[in-house]
């Protein structure tokens, strides 16, 4: 199984984007990971659009962007416009969940679907099939640097065996508290992406962890 890294850009230094950037692509990442808050769905805020249209014109590494945001579906034509290669939504953010799936895909775009912490997998029977990527919590949303939520190992051995058991093809992200000391058995445990923000831009030479990332064995 390849193991797929998406750092996020949420800890990223601010004030000197373009470089941390430029060191992403140079590095062995295989996404770029955007967090989208609006101060409503999580009590926080990060990017804006014109933000993101300078940080997709520097990137060349596939965006994948999650919207920790309410009614993702009106800016479907806004993150497609950042050509982006995912586009993630909350479940609980969603009300006509299957809808905005669909025009995700109407967009040309892959299409995630996130769970909280306190959402349980077995709601995701019904649209599973219909996604190319679950991304698991394994912190409540809204703020980097915090601590990893062990269930999370649980959830993604029955995501896992929803997934196989359903015929659907869609991988399993983890976001939440990843780092090098659980990315080996985050991965060993059914996960095929992580995205980790601190471990990575707080490191004192990032391609180097990236890469440790990327070849973390048990």
């Amino acid at each position: 199984m390849e193991k797929l890294l998406s750092p996020s850009l949420l800890s990223a230094n601010f004030g000197n984007l373009g470089a941390d950037i430029a060191l992403i692509n140079s590095s062995e990442a295989d996404w770029l990971h955007i967090d989208i808050m609006d101060g409503v769905f999580v009590p926080n805020i990060s990017f804006g659009f014109p933000v993101l249209k300078y940080v997709s014109q520097l990137s060349t590494k596939p965006l994948d962007v999650h919207l920790m945001i309410v009614e993702p579906d009106k800016f479907i034509p806004e993150v497609k416009a950042l050509g982006a290669k995912i586009m993630n939504v909350h479940y609980e953010a969603c009300t006509h969940l299957h809808r905005t799936i669909q025009r995700i895909h109407d967009a040309e775009m892959l299409a995630g679907v996130t769970l909280n912490p306190h959402t349980p997998i077995e709601l995701l029977k019904d649209i599973i099939c219909d996604v190319d990527l679950v991304l698991l919590m394994s912190v409540n949303p809204g703020f980097g640097g915090q601590k990893f939520i062990t269930n999370t190992y649980d959830k993604i051995l029955r995501l896992r065996k929803l997934i196989e058991a359903s015929g659907s093809k869609a991988l399993i992200q983890v976001d939440g508290g990843v780092n090098l000391e659980n990315a080996a058995q985050l991965y060993e445990t059914g996960a095929d992406c992580l995205v980790a923000g601190n471990a990575i831009f707080n490191s004192d030479n990032m391609i180097e962890t990236i890469h440790a990332f990327k070849e973390t064995t048990i």
